[in-house]
């Protein structure tokens, strides 16, 4: 059967050798000969001033993001079998939907809270890039890993992290995933297979790599044969001119690891243009350059990235190796909550804000009878619930104790964090003073 990717936007890498040939019904190399057309960028070009030559200004996007959405349906369509064109049932629908609601009314949350000075430090909010989080994470298995970045509180929710131990992580209370030593940037679940956001760019990358490494290492050298997890890297486009990215596609590619390689492309890093910041927008290219499948999908629309994201998944698990996907989006609020947003255009904030993924999803879903009106605003009352309740949790929890302060920083039992009657050093009240024995 002809798979959903065969209208990704792919380009086939060179044969990595003449010996180790890949599977010719292997969906995602199909007979793809050359490069497809390029495809349009969506952002917002108008007001940079460099000159480029003209080779470099061919390069750019000339059409429309294209997904394989349309394909499935069409295929949907052609079956023998009764079919339904839809992409979605009603229970995926509705399950997706509700986990967009709760990162969107969470990170809303996290922005009266931080002005309230209930939360410290750099806070980094998801609005407008939930399609990605929702449609990747739900796919996966428990036992899957998710490693994502410093804007990571709905990556965590999305993979099943309460939303009361995230907002005490927020608030810094012992409650937290992290017991309040994590904060905005560093949620953790050993529980949820959530291997932490990383403040960093690119430092996340590795670990995932590593991560999918003991997943084949336990399959193929431990023999447990049922051990097909895979791991989700998420990063963003500024990430990807740093060698750290680099260096793990090659491993992942090299040894055929059950990676899904997602670059959220949300046109800037920080205050600079993506266009202004690399010599190729086009970051799917990068993968074909590795050997291993780049696929370009529309990053505002989750039942395209779903579609993507099952194939991506799928072929990880099946053994097939990484595939890198760039999600192109749009985040609604500034870098972080420290940042007025000054530097893009009003015109491409109003563009992006014309494609809220919420409001498109709640459209599908009303006009192809999966919902009612009625159905979703009760959802949107019961996340509503959650996320008070998440607050009231944070609040009443307690802060963590100073005996906790040098937990989890120091490897050595018999070193600068405990004293020989193996108590935490912290907890001699000369501790603060300067004058305790070290």
């Amino acid at each position: 059967m002809a798979s959903s990717f065969s209208a990704a936007k792919i380009t086939q890498p060179l044969p990595l050798n003449t010996t180790n040939t890949r599977s010719p019904d292997n969906p995602l190399f199909s007979s793809f000969k050359s490069a497809p057309p390029a495809s349009s960028f969506l952002g917002s070009t108008h007001k940079l001033r460099i000159q480029r030559p003209a080779s470099a200004r061919a390069q750019t996007r000339s059409g429309t993001v294209v997904a394989v959405s349309d394909v499935v349906k069409e295929k949907k369509l052609k079956s023998n079998a009764p079919t339904s064109n839809l992409l979605i049932t009603k229970e995926e629908g509705l399950e997706v939907y509700e986990d967009m609601i709760l990162g969107r009314a969470f990170e809303d949350m996290c922005a009266q809270m931080y002005y309230r000075g209930k939360m410290f430090g750099f806070v980094h909010l998801y609005n407008g890039q939930e399609a990605i989080s929702s449609g990747f994470i739900k796919l996966l298995k428990k036992e899957d890993s998710v490693v994502s970045t410093y804007r990571d509180h709905v990556h965590a929710l999305s993979k099943g992290v309460p939303a009361r131990a995230v907002m005490s992580e927020l608030f810094g209370k012992a409650t937290g995933c992290c017991r309040g030593q994590g904060g905005s940037m560093h949620m953790f679940s050993k529980e949820h297979n959530v291997l932490g956001g990383f403040a960093f760019i690119g430092e996340g990358i590795p670990v995932a790599t590593g991560a999918a490494f003991t997943s084949k290492y336990k399959r193929e050298v431990l023999k447990e044969g049922d051990c097909d997890h895979v791991t989700l890297a998420f990063f963003g486009d500024g990430t990807c001119n740093n060698g750290q990215f680099f260096e793990c596609l090659n491993m992942a590619a090299l040894w055929k690891l059950p990676i899904v390689f997602v670059v959220e492309n949300n046109l800037w890093a920080i205050g600079m243009s993506h266009l202004r910041a690399t010599s190729d927008p086009q970051i799917w290219k990068k993968g074909p350059a590795f050997g291993m499948p780049g696929v370009h999908v529309d990053g505002m629309d989750v039942l395209k990235v779903r579609e993507v994201a099952k194939e991506a998944i799928g072929r990880a698990r099946r053994g097939e190796g990484p595939t890198l996907v760039e999600c192109e989006t749009y985040r609604f609020r500034g870098h972080s909550l420290a940042d007025p947003d000054e530097l893009r255009d009003p015109a491409e904030k109003a563009h992006y804000a014309t494609r809220d993924p919420i409001t498109s999803l709640k459209k599908y879903m009303i006009d192809n009878k999966l919902a009612s009106e009625a159905e979703l605003k009760a959802i949107e009352k019961k996340i509503d619930e959650v996320v008070e309740e998440a607050v009231e949790f944070a609040e009443e929890s307690p802060a963590p104790s100073r005996s906790q302060l040098l937990e989890n920083v120091f490897a050595d039992p018999k070193g600068f964090g405990i004293g020989p009657d193996g108590r935490y050093r912290c907890e001699d009240p000369k501790f603060t003073e300067g004058t305790a024995h070290v």
